[in-house]
């Protein structure tokens, strides 16, 4: 699981501060702001600064938090650590969820898009090249998958700015044969042709074409400077949104009328051609390209490391955390990436059934995500002493509540919108399903029965196994080994899975450096242990295992040769391995085994 320091290289400041600025933009400003522009009129950049001010906010709540405790889980571990487990747990299997499904909808996109060039190439097979092409992206290394989004950010921002440029010059009057016209604010009808009210029909649009600002807060676990990286991040929103956002939605609106048939497709197309700007059609039809593998790219990162962090808090498999010689997560990838094939099938298969069903049943999701970041900070700010805080949410109480009202009024407009109260409803199934899952989770490890009482002392052990991680250094091992051995003569081997979810170091370290970091704390562990039998007198050896206690288990016992096995485990609700029955599988190797429970670790484990 761990290889040479020289294959690892940590996401750069450079490819940070890209993604970080890039994350922003997707496909749906380049295409989707005609409709909002269609829907609201000149205006339309007022719904684009509202929402811009209302991800700022989200990003400046997450970045307090993110900046106090670093943390490989980002919202998810605030979410746990303010509302309970039952929040972190929702809340990242709902954006793990939220992102495969996004990954599958934008490999379907960007199909459509090379569409364009190659007519007769069927769209699944488009699709299915493109997800091919960025899951091994991500498999190389984290490395790569910073540069590869790297050059995908920087090409969407350069083009925004050459449209900013442009665009600011045709208004301006700058322009051959062109002189300065902000007509198309008021002609046709007015600045709100179609009433006041209209601000707010396209929001729901517009909060989903701005979501990806938080993958930088969970991408800077694998940097060099991860809260350095953070707050860089949240106070770069607020230019991005600006100047991207509202600063090209405004002048999409001067330059062109906003009842005009053209925006209909790609308003930005539209715009270059306005200004006489040559094959505009083919440029921009490659940025969108572009946009849409940046967000299938980090889509697949994003959804690879959240699948690390639930397995890393025990709420996935743990085989999730295991990582290659490059520190890439190369199971929670492949993962994601299968879910995301399934996605493009549906849409060749069924694509107003399965796959409508699971494009709605996500579409609400990132509301939810974003209105347990505000609740969080809110509640954790209380919690908390503020004067020790680098990086504090503005006006505190009175802006985050602000923030979390407007997101509930985002989710109320979608709810009397009937074009996309299904969405909501659907997304509302997805929350109750994750819940359902965790507390039914709950009551069956509540269940678990107690281990059962050992044997008898034999008095004639002559080689025993521990099996042991978290419980190493428990009062109850101490005593089954003396128990166990009446006369004292037996000699041990030590067995430590180097687990990097049972030592912890999944909670605090990135894919990129997990793998060191289990091997170093389950060494140190193991040396801990081999001294405390040591000062008892007792001839203890020990070895690090595989990170599955079973396959480290028959390892150990087929060159040890023990004539008994003890397995010491934390309490039954507390514990990883009962729930997996591994005490009950360990005994089909045919040595007597002794479960321990250490209950004098259970408060602090």
């Amino acid at each position: 699981m761990s290889g040479g320091g020289d294959l690892k290289k940590n996401l750069s400041q450079r490819q940070l501060s890209m993604i970080a600025m890039g994350g922003v933009i997707g496909a749906g400003l380049f295409v989707g702001s005609g409709q909002v522009i269609k829907a609201t009129g000149p205006g339309a950049f007022i719904t684009y600064a509202l929402c811009g001010v209302l991800i700022i906010m989200v990003m400046r709540m997450l970045a307090e938090m993110a900046v106090a405790n670093p943390s490989t889980g980002s919202f998810a571990d605030y979410a746990r650590k303010a509302l309970g487990n039952w929040a972190g747990f929702s809340v990242g299997w709902l954006y793990w969820y939220f992102w495969v499904i996004v990954v599958g909808f934008e490999a379907v996109a960007g199909a459509k898009v090379l569409n364009y060039w190659l007519h007769g190439v069927p769209t699944w097979l488009l699709s299915l090249i493109l997800m091919l092409l960025m899951t091994g992206t991500n498999l190389i290394s984290v490395s790569s998958f910073g540069e590869f989004e790297f050059w995908f950010a920087g090409i969407k921002v350069a083009a925004i700015i050459i449209f900013l440029v442009t665009g600011g010059l045709f208004v301006l009057g700058i322009w051959p044969n062109k002189q300065m016209d902000f007509s198309n604010l008021w002609s046709n009808g007015g600045f709100l042709p179609l009433g006041g009210s209209a601000i707010t029909a396209g929001v729901v649009t517009v909060i989903f074409s701005m979501v990806g600002a938080e993958i930088a807060t969970i991408a800077a676990a694998e940097s060099q400077d991860p809260e350095r990286a953070v707050a860089k991040a949240a106070n770069s929103v607020i230019v991005r949104i600006s100047i991207f956002f509202v600063g090209s939605i405004f002048l999409l609106a001067v330059i062109l009328p906003w009842n005009s048939e053209d925006l209909a497709a790609s308003p930005y197309v539209s715009a270059f051609t306005a200004m006489g700007i040559p094959f505009a059609a083919d440029v921009m039809n490659a940025v969108v390209l572009t946009a849409v593998l940046s967000c299938l790219n980090s889509g697949l990162y994003t959804a690879s490391r959240m699948l690390f962090v639930l397995a890393a808090r025990r709420e996935a498999p743990a085989a999730m955390v295991s990582v290659n010689g490059r520190g890439v997560p190369m199971v929670a990838i492949l993962t994601s990436s299968i879910v995301g094939f399934l996605c493009v099938i549906a849409a060749a298969i069924s694509p107003d059934g399965v796959f409508s069903f699971l494009l709605n049943s996500s579409g609400a999701i990132i509301l939810f995500v974003y209105l347990l970041i505000a609740i969080s900070q809110m509640v954790l700010r209380y919690r908390g002493d503020s004067s020790q805080l680098k990086v504090k949410m503005w006006l505190f109480p009175v802006l985050s509540a602000i923030t979390a009202l407007a997101i509930l009024g985002v989710l109320a407009q979608m709810w009397f919108n009937p074009e996309v109260r299904i969405q909501l409803v659907l997304s509302l199934l997805s929350w109750a399903v994750c819940l359902i899952l965790f507390f039914v989770n709950r009551a069956r490890l509540a269940r678990l029965p107690a281990a059962p009482a050992g044997p008898a002392p034999t008095g004639d052990a002559k080689r025993v196994l521990v099996l042991a991680n978290e419980t190493l250094h428990s009062d109850e091992l101490i005593a089954e080994l003396r128990r166990i051995d009446a006369d004292g003569k037996a000699s041990y081997l030590v067995c430590v899975p180097a687990s990097a979810v049972e030592t912890g170091v999944a909670a605090t370290h990135g894919a990129v450096s997990v793998a060191d970091a289990t091997r170093e704390a389950a060494q140190a562990r193991l040396d801990a242990t081999l001294r405390s039998l040591a000062d008892c007198g007792l001839d203890a050896t020990g070895e690090l295992g595989d990170y599955r206690p079973l396959r480290a288990l028959q390892t150990a016992s087929e060159q040890f040769k023990p004539d008994q096995i003890v397995i010491v485990t934390l309490p039954a609700s507390e514990s990883v391995w009962q729930r997996f029955d591994v005490v009950d599988r360990a005994r089909g190797l045919g040595i007597p085994v002794t479960h321990v429970e250490a209950h004098s670790l259970a408060a602090t484990a």
